[in-house]
Order: structure tokens, then C-alpha cells, then sequence
């Protein structure tokens, strides 16, 4: 039997906030691009951003006009990061 079949899971409590531009598909396209790159400096300007960039815990999937972000320490920190 291998050795990581008989150890414990280990689980963390991840708390999502998903973000969704409202009236995206309505915009022009400069508007669009406007708008995305908001949002990117909005998240990546967060504590939570760059200490999951720097613990390497940073996971980035194309959303289109929207995004999910996973926070793991206080239900909170989505407001007040």
C-alpha cells in the first residue's frame, strides 16, 4: 500500500466570494477592458492577493467577466481585506 494512501486528509474552511460585473456583455469593448482591469488592481492591491501569491496558493482560471476569490481565514475578510 502506498505511504499517502494511509495518511489522514487534511481540510481547510475556505470562504468564496464570487465577483460578477453586472451588464458586462452590454458594454463596448474599451468599456469591458476598463472595467477588468479595475477589478484586477482591486484584488491584486489585497493582503489576501499577494500572500497567496507569495505562498505559491495562488490558482488564476480565465472567468471571463467575473471571478471567485477563496479566502481561508475569517468569513470577514472579503469586506475589511
Amino acid at each position: 500500500m502506498d505511504a499517502d494512501a494511509t495518511t489522514d486528509p487534511k481540510f481547510e474552511i475556505g470562504h468564496v466570494l464570487f465577483i460578477d460585473i453586472v451588464g458586462y456583455s452590454k458594454l463596448l469593448i474599451t468599456e469591458q477592458s476598463k472595467l477588468l482591469q479595475t477589478l484586477r488592481e482591486i484584488v491584486r492591491g489585497t493582503d489576501q492577493f499577494r500572500l497567496a501569491e507569495a505562498e505559491g496558493k495562488l490558482l488564476r482560471l480565465p472567468t471571463g467577466d467575473g471571478g471567485a476569490l477563496v479566502f481561508r481565514t475569517t468569513p470577514s475578510t472579503p469586506i475589511f481585506g
